[in-house]
């Protein structure tokens, strides 16, 4: 996707008439192109799989849908899709659960009217996005776990996970370290395999737990 080409957006949720307001609301905006919708949650995968969108706007409380096994599935065909969960449940095992199965983000159906528009726009730029209830909730759990000794990362990759988590897509990493996007994709994908990481919203997590940032710094909606 460049900057000339409209979002794809495939949408997925079994409410009608919640379905019918997130792609009316989506359609309003001249950068985000719908490119199908379901409420079958058993069609997800298929339709989501060949229909080529950026961003899957996933309702997880759908029938016929297992979440995270759809969520890993569609990540590990698909590793240019972004995932953005919208669902009405906070539960830390539903977040983390699907985070770790490859969820590029994850938004609260209460306030998605204020947000989805811009979670989208976040999410297929590479970007992390989560409820800042969520990510306060998150947050808190990592900042009272018992601290571990430090990955072994570079001083460079140190840099780059501090931008990660403070919300800065690979393009915007490069050029504020003054370094390509592939050598910044590269850190990127070493800093992962290096700490255990799936997903940026992950990274966050580690980047706070380890002083890397604080969570007043973190980029919110």
């Amino acid at each position: 996707m460049t900057d000339s080409q409209p979002i794809r957006v495939f949408i997925a949720d079994d409410h009608p008439v919640v379905r019918a307001g997130i792609v009316g609301l989506l359609s309003q905006e001249p950068d985000i192109h719908i490119v199908g919708e379901t409420g079958d949650g058993g069609q997800v995968e298929h339709l989501a799989a060949h229909g080529a969108p950026d961003v899957l706007v996933l309702d997880i409380n759908m029938p016929g849908l297992d979440p995270v096994a759809v969520t890993r599935r569609l990540a590990a065909q698909r590793p240019g899709l972004r995932i953005l969960v919208l669902t009405a449940y906070d539960d830390e095992a539903y977040v983390t659960g699907l985070l770790s199965a490859g969820a590029t983000g994850y938004v609260l159906k209460d306030e998605a009217l204020d947000t989805l528009v811009a979670a989208v726009r976040a999410v297929a730029r590479g970007e992390s996005w989560l409820s800042q209830r969520i990510a306060g909730r998150l947050a808190r759990k990592a900042l009272a776990r018992e601290p571990v000794a430090p990955g072994p990362l570079t001083p460079r990759e140190r840099q780059v996970l501090r931008l990660l988590a403070l919300g800065l897509s690979n393009d915007e990493i490069a050029e504020r370290l003054v370094i390509t996007k592939r050598t910044a994709q590269n850190h990127v994908s070493n800093i992962y395999g290096k700490l255990g990481l799936n997903s940026r919203a992950e990274a966050v997590l580690y980047a706070i737990r380890h002083g890397l940032v604080d969570v007043g710094e973190v980029k919110e909606p």
